[in-house]
């Protein structure tokens, strides 16, 4: 493919050869797409992640010991993993592995926010000890007691959560 000088070079001695009007209409569509180039190319999705003023997620839980130790555990400063504006911790270099290949499988679902908050379209805090794994997805809540209420009906929660998140997103995402 032609480097874009010898492109403009091309366009401009075909539009030598076309009438003068012709010729403005193709050096205004070549401004007009050079122009536009840089629109298309910062094309940036939103994220939104319940982090504390440091960027730490999970309030600094390693977030595969809720699948692994079916538990909280704590993180330490050792090992750490930026991923989609959060600073994730680890208890271990085994579990910093196991995210970094599959981050998807590990992050908590929702941002980190409360399942049941989101569900009510609302961004709410959470207890790491109200954790819960459904369908292979980490969900948080704000309490054991909002987990029951989530678990009522955990499928038609979850699916009104669902829902919801790309609306709060776009609302309040960065």
């Amino acid at each position: 493919m032609p480097s874009f000088p010898h492109a403009v070079d091309f366009i401009v001695r075909i539009a030598s050869h076309q009438r003068p009007i012709a010729m403005k209409k193709i050096i205004i569509s070549l401004i007009i797409a050079t122009l536009a180039l840089p629109l298309f190319a910062q094309t940036s999705t939103k994220t939104l992640v319940n982090v504390d003023h440091t960027g730490i997620a999970i309030q600094g839980y390693d977030p595969v010991a809720f699948f692994t130790d079916n538990k909280p555990v704590k993180g330490g400063q050792k090992y750490l993993v930026k991923h989609d504006g959060a600073i994730y911790c680890f208890a271990s270099k085994e579990h910093e592995d196991l995210f970094r290949a599959n981050p998807a499988k590990y992050e908590p679902e929702f941002g980190g926010y409360c399942a049941y908050g989101v569900s009510r379209n609302k961004l709410v805090e959470i207890d790491v000890d109200a954790f819960q794994i459904v369908d292979g997805k980490l969900l948080l809540q704000y309490s054991k007691g909002v987990r029951d209420d989530f678990n009522a009906d955990t499928q038609g929660n979850l699916a009104k959560a669902s829902a919801n998140w790309t609306g709060l997103v776009a609302k309040k995402g960065k």
